[in-house]
């Protein structure tokens, strides 16, 4: 008779490796982090189907699921084509802030509790906390040599994301708070929105003379950057986001100062999270998405401090360390994870 020590291990080496689907939102936004979260499955031994829809949103989108197929071929691709759908024209509708419902996270521990314990409903499936995710190394983004020039968390970095685009008159207010700032500053500029070609020009959206006074102490840039990267320098001291939730766990991963300016869909849960957690702070009086034209003046003096304020600083510093402690050796988010896979097993 078998000693049951040699039962579960052979029981653990005759069992398959869990097969399984994983199917991601359209918009980069959506996609980045399931093709993290399918990279991370691969290298653990996982059979993986991503199911892409074509056509895709953007050729961006299309761009990244080609090379990241090129870059794990062992990871399998199924195409679900879209139907063409027209949908009807609604009749028009006027929409007041008033009446716009304010989400408020409660929105990590005491939210990832609430759904596993039945208080939101009792047939759930079980929620496992499995962030920040690896980046799957694999696209890059252009060279800025310019960061390595800098001082140490001297920039503050801005970005809105690949789907959000401001107006053209905010955006030439936001140029005007950067240079009332006096902070140095690293902008990443969209004018477009849901992932399109961006084929404008700067100076069709910045005035030249702004762009000839920062030239020495900004740069403003319309490509496709690798935020990770761009987060990790140790030249960033501070970033202006939209707080996507990519956005959010890549600054928590890196420590990074958040100054937290939602535009749209689940972006003030977001901004709660951040200034809950201590990462950032939310300007709540800029309203949501287009409610209001922020003026330069405004801009320049939460940048700079932002910029300045070291015991925000000393708090991001701290979020940044739990989140890599949770996906270190031994960290909640690998356990979560691998208990994930382990039961899938069959």
């Amino acid at each position: 008779m078998q000693s049951p020590l040699r039962m579960t291990v052979g029981d653990n080496l005759r069992r398959k490796p869990p097969h399984i689907a994983i199917v991601p939102s359209s918009g980069m936004g959506h996609l980045t982090p399931f093709l993290r979260l399918a990279a991370m499955l691969a290298s653990r031994g996982c059979t993986i189907t991503l199911i892409t829809a074509n056509p895709t949103v953007s050729a961006a989108e299309s761009t990244h699921i080609s090379a990241f197929f090129s870059a794990h071929p062992r990871i399998n691709r199924l195409e679900f084509e879209i139907i063409p759908y027209s949908p009807p024209i609604p009749p028009p509708t006027t929409l007041s802030s008033s009446n716009s419902k304010q989400l408020i996270a409660p929105f990590e521990s005491e939210t990832i509790h609430a759904l596993n314990n039945g208080r939101v409903l009792s047939c759930l499936p079980p929620v496992h906390p499995i962030g920040p995710l690896d980046p799957y190394e694999l696209e890059k983004g252009p060279r800025l040599p310019w960061l390595d020039d800098q001082s140490v968390g001297s920039v503050v970095y801005i970005s809105f994301g690949s789907k959000t685009a401001m107006s053209k008159d905010q955006i030439r207010e936001l140029a005007n708070g950067l240079e009332i700032s006096r902070c140095a500053f690293l902008w990443v500029l969209k004018t477009r929105k849901v992932d399109t070609d961006d084929n404008e020009e700067l100076q069709e959206v910045l005035e030249e003379s702004f762009l000839e006074r920062t030239k020495n102490r900004g740069i403003v840039v319309k490509e496709w950057v690798k935020q990770e990267e761009i987060l990790a320098h140790p030249a960033i001291g501070g970033f202006v986001s939209h707080c996507g939730w990519n956005s959010v766990t890549e600054a928590a991963r890196h420590g990074v100062p958040v100054l937290a300016w939602p535009q749209v869909g689940d972006q003030r849960a977001n901004a709660e999270v951040v200034e809950r957690a201590g990462l950032g702070v939310w300007v709540r009086e800029w309203g949501w998405g287009v409610e209001r034209l922020v003026r330069g003046e405004e801009i320049g003096e939460k940048v700079r401090v932002m910029m300045s304020d070291r015991e925000l600083r000393s708090r991001a510093r701290e979020v940044g360390e739990e989140a890599r402690t949770a996906w270190g050796v031994n960290g909640s988010s690998e356990k979560a994870l691998m208990g994930v896979i382990d039961g899938l097993k069959t």
